[in-house]
């Protein structure tokens, strides 16, 4: 393959017809069923889902015999399925996702989650980098393929809407359409992150999430302060004791052995090498404020802790007034929201049966203590890399960015990961993304790196184009 032609024709694709495509989608407050119930009524969703549907269906002639259908289950968010015919025997199911996180606060002046902004090299405004500009990507670099003459294997896009609400519709279309996508010997994922925009990053392994929503009540009602207090415990303080239960609060390390696993040493090896190349960007790429320090300064157990290590996050609050509103009240309750990040190997329904044995045996003084388990997923560990493929990442990394690949655990989830772990064991799997350094997904002025956008467009090329040569 030629590689200065391929260049030139994923760079004028993006440029004249992705990147105007992505500001609309971005306009569209699509987001995910976790986060807008009403959904279906609003019509967000249906919108984007016509946006790339209409964006796709102009470019289907370029490919004689591709078909597109945006499938609809009952109850269901819908998905878009791309069947692109090939050469040889084998399938390649490439995935991402359309749906979005919530707003957010805190976009930088004159940007905000649906205000497209074009900056320095950069698309702001939220889902371009997660993940709309994959099924973009994905078929350019078929397109791309094909306008060579370069011969690839069967192809599968599959784009769902509900990656964010932790997939939570995609089994049943995995399901539902298991005769079309048959059995993939290459799995391609673009919703993944890169831990620097100057080289290819392989995901090698994601961690899963147990949530769980709890609350501890001491009154049923609110009392005076000064009348209650050192007669009534503070929920506040009771709280504070169940979530010393599961961590320390002085080092954050998580205290529950079961949470933990042993770490592969491919991945520590893999680690000291991310660790080298990122150096201190590896916690530099965060907002600190003031002189906040990460929780260590050896490299590489940070990138242990994020990607094989469990961590608590407190994601919100409720049953605390804001401090304008707050009088001089005992409160009755508390209620935490938590978000434990799990070992990438570890099961969740063993971790969410330890989670709710520490926070709900033997409530502390007696109080009323609830755990409510919200959906979870269990995490992925990558198959260990054929040659052949082993060769093509370094291949498409040389070739796009002039640099070997890097190869890293991410730390957050994607449960269709381990969906197909389990359902394709022989499968070798791709997982990548654009979501690199300050790129803040989920968080406000998120944006989408263009030129990681179409060097990862050329990678995926590469990969097609060896998947097939290998015969």
């Amino acid at each position: 393959m030629d590689q200065e032609r391929l260049e030139r024709f994923v760079a004028r694709r993006w440029d004249e017809e992705i990147l105007p495509t992505l500001v609309d989608y971005i306009r569209i407050p699509n987001k995910s069923p976790a986060f807008d119930p009403d959904w279906a009524a609003h019509g967000y969703m249906d919108k984007a889902v016509a946006l790339f549907e209409s964006w796709a269906r102009a470019r289907l002639p370029e490919l004689p015999g591709a078909t597109l259908e945006v499938v609809r289950l009952p109850g269901r968010t819908p998905v878009i399925l791309i069947e692109v015919p090939g050469t040889g025997a084998e399938t390649v199911l490439l995935y991402g996702h359309l749906d979005k996180q919530p707003e957010m606060a805190g976009w930088a002046e004159g940007t905000g989650p649906w205000t497209p902004v074009l900056k320095d090299e950069k698309l702001f405004g939220r889902g371009g980098a997660d993940d709309g500009y994959a099924m973009f990507g994905a078929l350019t670099a078929i397109a791309a393929l094909r306008e060579q003459g370069v011969p690839h294997a069967r192809s599968v896009i599959l784009i769902e809407a509900s990656e964010e609400s932790s997939s939570r519709d995609l089994d049943a279309y995995v399901e539902h359409l298991a005769p079309r996508i048959g059995k993939p010997s290459l799995v391609i994922c673009l919703d993944s992150g890169c831990g620097n925009y100057d080289q290819l990053w392989i995901t090698t392994s994601l961690r899963g999430v147990a949530a769980a929503t709890v609350t501890v009540r001491v009154l049923s009602e609110g009392v005076h302060s000064g009348d209650a207090s050192g007669v009534v415990p503070s929920s506040f303080r009771l709280m504070r004791e169940l979530l010393s239960r599961i961590e320390n609060e002085t080092t954050g390390a998580v205290r529950l052995d079961g949470l933990h696993v042993q770490v592969p040493a491919e991945r520590i090896a893999q680690a000291r090498v991310a660790a080298a190349a990122l150096g201190k960007e590896v916690y530099a790429k965060f907002p600190f404020a003031g002189r906040t320090r990460p929780m260590s300064e050896d490299l590489v157990e940070l990138v242990l802790n994020r990607t094989w290590r469990p961590q608590l996050a407190v994601t919100g609050m409720e049953g605390l007034p804001t401090p304008g509103n707050a009088g001089n009240v005992l409160l009755p309750f508390t209620t935490a929201k938590l978000s434990l990040r799990l070992p990438p190997t570890l099961d969740r329904a063993r971790a969410e049966a330890l989670l709710r044995e520490a926070l709900a045996t033997d409530p502390p003084a007696g109080a009323e203590v609830t755990v409510d388990m919200s959906q979870g997923a269990t995490g992925w560990n990558a198959p260990r890399l054929e040659p052949w493929l082993e060769r093509s990442l370094e291949r498409a990394s040389q070739a796009a960015w002039g640099k070997p690949p890097a190869y890293m655990g991410e730390g957050g989830t994607i449960p269709f990961m381990g969906m197909l772990g389990e359902k394709f064991p022989q499968a070798q799997f791709v997982v990548t993304g654009v979501l690199g350094p300050h790129s803040n997904a989920h968080g406000p002025n998120e944006f989408l790196h263009i030129p990681t956008g179409k060097r990862l467009t050329r990678a995926v090329a590469t990969v097609l184009a060896d998947h097939r040569a290998r015969g």
